[in-house]
């Protein structure tokens, strides 16, 4: 990839192209080139302050030194290197911005920025500095639709509603328990990536190439420095192992999964036929030739945005699969960017549900009018019949099922008098009334008090602890935050005072 021989072809040296080739240049290297400039450039900056302040504080850099280096660095215009248009002349970024370094400090100066360091621990270093802020971000909006949901939770808590199970109604519950179930993947979500970013954020700086150098650097000097917790010790492991990115993907993966499935319940709450969701006029789109026409388009805009960072999570893990374990371009150059797409796609997927259902309405009316019909809380009969007379659930249920296969319309009371018609006649003395109060919704729900059920008493304790659980993982997030906002100007005026 780095020489500039020649003598290929036969030995025909005039038929060959010098470095780099302009098909090499123009199908990679000017695609490396854009995609760090946009994605690394701040990231390799920092590197660069953080690792001439330790080598001067190992005595490895003179003090001299270490002020023309910090002192071009911090010179440098990152908005002129973001624009400018690869030409081959160098082979990436790193060599650009050394250019730009050698004008401002000289090439002697410049040159020992590089001491101790190589391309494949400051290209992990940037990758994982990235990686962390997107988790981060990620995590931010996330917390804002879950605090969307919480909100709704808390107000239709006793709001009623049907259950499904495959597709077809099956029993009562409420909006709140509904809404709870997806907020649990959500904070299940928020596990996965506050344990994920803490094996993100460990330094592989100081592994050099792949078996850290023979200067007393100090790798937890810019472990400190940079903002991480830690280090990926084995020098071998900094460039080799690649679970670091495969595991933010598979979480990312994980995490759209379940946003896509919850969406796709929205679109389906939001057709004429169900009716329970009602987006804002802000989150509808009309027809061209269908006057009558509001379509849930961004609803449809954050399933796609899902599945593409689904699938491009998943694209990433397999361009890793069966790659050697050692420092190899495959996880690098042309996959950083994959990376990135994934997690700007989930972030847009997630920003996008939380505005569309910020404002959106639901109609509990129809919900709690759909809850009572199809014979939905024929289960608690059965159950009330097994409390009531003692008689097996398998009875039980068998007396209710031929009512309900029997019954010509979908009238709770004359279901009520069917069934306790044949409770008598098979000799268990049950009162109308229990039998009728047992169709109830309302009775429905009350009763289903155990942990993790719709009733009040079961509910309110989970949204009370939802809230609870909010709030630490937002002030987990923001303390993260604020930490590596700190760790970065106290890195800048750390290079400042050398300049003193």
């Amino acid at each position: 990839m780095r020489s500039n021989d020649t003598t290929g072809n036969g030995g025909n040296a005039e038929s060959t192209s010098k470095f780099p080739a302009d098909v090499y240049r123009d199908t990679v290297l000017a695609h490396v080139f854009a995609d760090a400039q946009r994605l690394f450039l701040p990231s390799l900056i920092e590197c660069d302050l953080a690792h001439v302040l330790m080598l001067t504080k190992q005595g490895i850099l003179s003090q001299e030194q270490a002020a023309a280096c910090l002192r071009a660095i911090l010179s440098l215009d990152l908005a002129a290197i973001s624009a400018v248009r690869y030409d081959g002349s160098v082979e990436d970024l790193f060599f650009y911005v050394e250019t730009e370094l050698a004008k401002a400090a000289g090439a002697d100066n410049a040159g020992r920025i590089h001491t101790a360091r190589s391309r494949n621990d400051l290209d992990l270093t940037m990758y994982r500095m990235t990686l962390r802020q997107r988790l981060l971000d990620l995590l931010g909006s996330a917390l804002a639709l879950r605090q969307t949901l919480l909100g709704f939770a808390q107000k239709y808590r006793d709001a009623i509603m049907p259950a499904y199970t495959h597709n077809q109604p099956a029993q009562p519950t409420t909006l709140g328990h509904f809404l709870m179930a997806y907020i649990e993947v959500m904070e299940r979500d928020a596990e996965r990536v506050i344990s994920c970013y803490a094996r993100v954020n460990r330094s592989p700086l100081g592994a050099c190439a792949i078996s850290t150098t023979g200067f007393s650097i100090d790798r937890h000097m810019t472990e400190e420095a940079l903002g991480f917790r830690g280090l990926v010790t084995n020098s071998y492991g900094a460039i080799a192992s690649v679970d670091y990115v495969a595991e933010a993907c598979s979480v990312l993966a994980t995490a759209m999964l379940s946003l896509g499935r919850f969406t796709q319940e929205m679109l389906l709450w939001s057709t004429a036929e169900f009716g329970y969701l009602r987006l804002s006029e802000g989150y509808v789109q009309i027809s061209s030739i269908m006057p009558q026409k509001r379509n849930p388009v961004p609803l449809e805009h954050t399933r796609i945005l899902a599945s593409r960072a689904l699938t491009e999570s998943q694209s990433v893990l397999g361009s890793l699969h069966n790659t050697p374990f050692t420092d190899m371009n495959d996880g690098e150059d042309s996959l950083q960017p994959l990376v990135a797409l994934a997690f700007a796609d989930a972030e847009r997927s997630t920003t996008l549900l939380a505005g569309a259902l910020s404002e959106a309405t639901f109609s509990v009316e129809r919900m709690r009018t759909r809850a009572g019909t199809s014979f939905l809380t024929v289960t608690e009969l059965a159950d009330t019949l097994v409390r009531s007379t003692g008689m097996s659930f398998h009875q039980a249920h068998g007396i209710v099922s031929r009512s309900v296969r029997h019954a010509t319309s979908d009238d709770n009371d004359a279901l009520a008098l069917d069934v306790h018609r044949d409770v008598i006649a098979a000799g268990f003395d049950v009162p109308y009334a229990t039998v009728q109060l047992a169709l109830d919704p309302e009775n429905f729900i009350a009763v289903r008090g155990i942990e993790g059920g719709p009733a009040k008493s079961a509910l309110e304790p989970e949204l009370q602890r939802a809230a609870s659980q909010l709030e630490r993982d937002a002030n987990w997030l923001n303390a993260e935050r604020e930490y590596l906002s700190a760790k970065q100007s106290n890195l800048m005026k750390a290079a400042q005072a050398q300049l003193l």
